[in-house]
């Protein structure tokens, strides 16, 4: 028994010498506990890697603010690059209805949330942790900590309500996720009508989507691809005579049929197509184009037939970001009558790193990733029209990211008093404008600040969840007693300022905003940032209509979230 006590006090006592260790501990642990599942439930990574954290803090190990600070600023500069381009954007034209909503659900959400802690009599360190856990907004521990150091308050004061913070936190998370999924997908259509009428409804709004929800994983691939090249033999009445290639390709344009002739066999011999190029019986054509319009009317050109030296040939999938203005505000269905998309098929729309259902009737917008499909040179050409090419590449404009912060953190830690009460955005708030305005002047200038897909999830996540990491370790030794400080009174708290506020905002959705009941309840998750409640949706409804009203209250409320963290603990 001495021997497991020594061994145990050297290991803390390493562990308190090497912060790192723990840190990194905290991190491998809270990720492989976040992402076990039960049925739909899990902790998830940020709430795995508190309670990880807290455990292991009970070994007094002490953190560094700074590093602390450093994973948050990163975290933070990283949701503003990413949802930048799309939040600058949804400021005009069709989503501005969508935006208003979203800073509506902001002042109910938080407005609540103010009121049921101001009667309870909170502080302000419980109703920020409160605010935090109910609306699932991890960021808000920092930002409220941020902005509960700026007030000025005694030391110990100042401390005492920080540190009961994350308690809070856990306390609300776990209904506010769980909640906030069942409440969206099931409760909310019983609600705005009955399940039934919800499904039919969304039905109507299904007929003109083209879906395609599988998204491969990294190494695989859609079995169930979007575009398709076929080869076919020149055997119908069509081509009782001669027919040229342009003649072909015009045959079902009016039916939004797109189909392309990529190569031919013409007596025996490969020949590449030109629009005068004719065609005869028993002659061979490869045709591209939606797999679904291939398969279902290829058959009007004669009988499939296998050749593979004529199917032989190299083709692209390329992702490219609009920026072209002349591209940004069309519909799929206009780019698909331009020019430059002569042999080119859109294979796939992407928003915010959303899949956006492909139909004629969606628009593009600034900062949407397509991902084109076709020969190398008809690709190249359509690229250079709509944006640039997002090509794998693992460099990162580091200067871009560094100087970034930096500015936007000085700027951001500028106090000014105003009747004695001093107002800041703090390094926070200017990180996270920062990362927004240079995702913006990125999808404008797109040679300058590159920083690859994989780089912004490491920012994302890891940043995050070391921030969370450090939060736990050195809130550890005080932890329980804010646990049992709390108890099971703020555990029902959390329950009534998750649920009350979804409700009020799923009737104000169908109600005075007149959205479908399917975009009605993508835009609550949305200005939720409820990615967990997007897919329950998607599954109550089994449909893709939801996310049409996900995307741009999404980047709204990324920010508008966060920036609570400033206002809940000046009016608590």
């Amino acid at each position: 028994m001495n021997l497991l006590i020594e061994l145990w006090d050297w290991m803390a006592e390493l562990l308190r010498e090497n912060p790192s260790i723990p840190i990194f501990l905290t991190l491998g642990i809270g990720f492989w506990l976040g992402g076990l599942k039960y049925k739909t439930f899990s902790l998830g990574p940020v709430t795995a890697t508190l309670i990880v954290g807290v455990i292991i803090g009970q070994l007094q190990i002490p953190m560094s603010d700074t590093l602390k600070s450093v994973a948050f600023l990163l975290f933070l500069f990283s949701i503003g690059y990413s949802v930048g381009p799309q939040f600058f954007r949804s400021l005009r034209g069709e989503g501005l209805k969508q935006i208003l909503f979203a800073l509506v659900e902001f002042v109910v959400v938080v407005g609540f949330t103010v009121v049921m802690c101001r009667i309870m009599g909170y502080s302000k360190g419980i109703s920020v942790g409160v605010f935090a856990g109910a609306q699932t907004v991890s960021a808000v521990i920092g930002v409220g900590s941020d902005t509960i150091r700026a007030l000025g308050l005694p030391a110990d004061e100042t401390k005492k309500l920080i540190d009961i913070i994350p308690s809070c936190y856990a306390v609300c998370y776990i209904f506010g996720t769980i909640g906030t999924a069942w409440i969206i997908a099931n409760l909310g259509p019983i609600i705005l009508g009955g399940m039934k009428k919800a499904r039919e409804e969304t039905a109507k709004l299904e007929e003109e989507l083209d879906t395609g929800d599988f998204i491969p994983e990294p190494g695989q691939i859609n079995a169930d691809r979007a575009v398709s090249f076929r080869a076919y033999r020149a055997e119908s009445e069509y081509f009782n005579r001669p027919r040229t290639v342009k003649e072909i390709e015009r045959r079902h344009k009016d039916m939004r049929l797109h189909h392309f002739v990529e190569r031919l066999r013409i007596k025996g011999q490969i020949v590449e197509p030109s629009p005068d190029v004719r065609v005869h019986k028993g002659d061979l054509l490869v045709i591209s184009g939606r797999r679904e319009s291939v398969v279902e009317r290829g058959d009007w050109i004669g009988p499939e037939v296998t050749d593979h030296e004529l199917l032989t040939f190299g083709t692209e999938m390329l992702p490219v970001v609009v920026s072209k203005t002349g591209a940004a505000g069309l519909t799929l269905a206009e780019l698909r009558h331009k020019p430059y998309m002569h042999g080119v098929t859109v294979n796939k729309v992407v928003r915010n790193e959303i899949p956006m259902p492909v139909k004629p009737g969606l628009t593009l917008a600034t900062g949407d990733t397509i991902v084109l499909a076709g020969l190398p040179s008809d690709v190249a050409t359509a690229s250079d029209e709509i944006g640039y090419s997002d090509r794998d590449t693992i460099e990162t404009d580091v200067t871009f990211i560094s100087l970034g912060i930096a500015i936007g953190a000085l700027i951001g830690a500028i106090v000014v008093k105003c009747d004695g009460i001093p107002l800041t955005l703090s390094t926070s708030g200017g990180a996270i404008l920062a990362g927004l305005l240079m995702g913006w002047y990125r999808s404008k200038r797109p040679s300058t600040g590159h920083i690859p897909r994989q780089v912004i999830w490491f920012m994302d996540n890891v940043g995050l969840n070391l921030f969370i990491a450090v939060v736990g370790l050195a809130a550890g030794p005080s932890f329980i007693q804010g646990l049992q400080e709390v108890g099971i009174e703020l555990f029902l708290m959390g329950i009534v300022v998750t649920t009350v506020p979804l409700i009020i905002c799923m009737l104000i959705a169908n109600k005075i905003f007149k959205f479908p009941v399917a975009v009605t309840l993508g835009c609550v998750a949305g200005s939720r940032n409820a990615v967990a409640a997007l897919g329950a949706i998607q599954d109550s409804l089994d449909s893709t209509v939801p996310v049409m009203g996900y995307t741009v209250t999404y980047a709204v409320s990324s920010i508008l979230l966060i920036f609570a963290g400033m206002i809940v603990p000046l009016l608590t």
